[in-house]
C-alpha cells in the first residue's frame, strides 16, 4: 500500500501549494493504460502535424519561391545562414522529442511494457504521496510529477508539451529552449525576407528579377518560382497571394513561439524557482503547455 502523510501534497511538499485537478478534467482525459516512452509514442498529437505541416510549408516557401529572388550574394549569404539555423533547429528538435523524460528509477524499472495501474482516488488522495508514486510503483525526487498524458513520473517536471508529444523536465529542458530559441531565431528571418521582398516589390520589381533564367521573360508579370531546378510560371496576383499567405503563417508562427519563448526566458532569468501555483495560472494561458497538477 502506497504510504501517506496529512498534510503533504504529491511531492511531499505543502498542500497549499498545490492546484488540486478537477473531477470533470479527469473524467475527460483518460490517461493511457501504456506509459508512453517520448514524444514518438503512439498516439501521436494532432498538434505535432501542424508544426510540421507548417515548417515544412515555409521551408519550401523560403529556399524554392523567395530565397532564390535576393540580388547577388545576397542570395548564397541567405542560404547559408536561414539553411544552419532550420538544421540546427531539426536537430534541437528531434533530440528534445527523442529523450524519454522519466525520472530515473522509472527508466531503470522499465514498466513501459506493462499496463499502469487506475488511479482510485477513495483509497489515495494523490499519486505521489512521500516521494513514493502510487503508479509507477517507485521512489521519485521531490519535484517529480506523475503526467497523465504520459502516464508516468518525470524527472523535474516543467510542463507537457503538446507541439511535441512528450513531456518536459529536467532531462530536456535546455533541448526544449534550444529548440525554441532556434525556431524563433529562422522564424525572425524568414519575415525579414518576406519583407524585404514585399517592399522591393513595390519599389523596384527588377531587382527580384536578377536570376538568368529571366533573361528569356519578356513579361514583367511573369515570376519563376521553384528556381534554379524548376520554372514554375506564375503571374503577379498569384506570386503575390503566395507570398502574403506566407508571411501571415510566419508571423502566426512568430506569435506563438515568442510568447512561449519570453515566458520561458521570464521563468529561467527573474524567477529560476516560481512557486508553483502561480506558475501553473501562466502556463495554462499557453496553447503549447499542458501543466500537470
Amino acid at each position: 500500500m502506497c504510504p501517506k502523510k496529512l498534510g503533504m501534497d504529491s511531492c511531499g511538499r505543502s498542500q497549499r501549494r498545490v492546484l488540486p485537478e478537477s473531477a470533470s478534467r479527469a473524467q475527460q482525459t483518460l490517461p493511457p493504460r501504456l506509459s508512453r516512452v517520448n514524444g514518438w509514442s503512439k498516439p501521436l498529437h494532432g498538434y505535432q502535424a501542424v508544426s510540421w505541416a507548417m515548417f515544412v510549408t515555409l521551408a519550401l516557401a523560403m529556399f524554392g519561391i523567395f530565397i532564390p529572388m535576393l540580388p547577388g550574394m545576397w542570395k548564397n549569404i541567405v542560404y547559408g545562414v536561414s539553411g544552419g539555423m532550420l538544421l540546427f533547429h531539426v536537430i534541437v528538435y528531434l533530440v528534445c522529442v527523442s529523450i524519454d523524460p522519466g525520472e530515473d528509477n522509472v527508466r531503470r524499472k522499465k514498466i513501459y511494457s506493462e499496463p499502469v495501474p487506475t488511479f482510485d482516488r477513495s483509497k489515495h488522495l494523490h499519486v505521489i504521496e512521500d516521494l513514493y508514486c502510487c503508479l509507477c510503483r517507485v521512489t521519485v525526487s521531490e519535484k517529480a510529477k506523475h503526467c497523465r498524458a504520459c502516464n508516468k513520473c518525470i524527472a523535474g517536471f516543467d510542463h507537457h508539451c503538446k507541439w511535441l508529444n512528450n513531456c518536459i523536465g529536467s532531462r530536456n529542458y535546455w533541448w526544449f529552449f534550444s529548440s525554441l530559441t532556434s525556431a524563433l531565431a529562422w522564424l525572425l528571418c524568414v519575415v525579414s525576407i518576406l519583407l524585404y521582398i514585399v517592399i522591393q516589390h513595390h519599389v523596384d520589381p527588377r531587382v527580384l528579377r536578377t536570376d538568368p533564367h529571366y533573361q528569356n521573360i519578356t513579361s514583367q508579370d511573369t515570376w519563376l518560382l521553384f528556381l534554379p531546378y524548376f520554372h514554375l510560371k506564375a503571374k503577379t496576383p498569384v506570386f503575390v497571394t503566395i507570398a502574403v499567405l506566407v508571411l501571415v503563417l510566419d508571423l502566426i508562427s512568430l506569435l506563438m513561439i515568442g510568447q512561449l519563448f519570453i515566458f520561458h526566458l521570464y521563468l529561467s532569468t527573474l524567477h529560476p524557482n516560481p512557486p508553483p501555483q502561480p506558475r501553473s495560472r501562466l502556463a495554462s494561458s499557453f496553447p503549447s503547455c499542458s501543466y500537470v497538477t
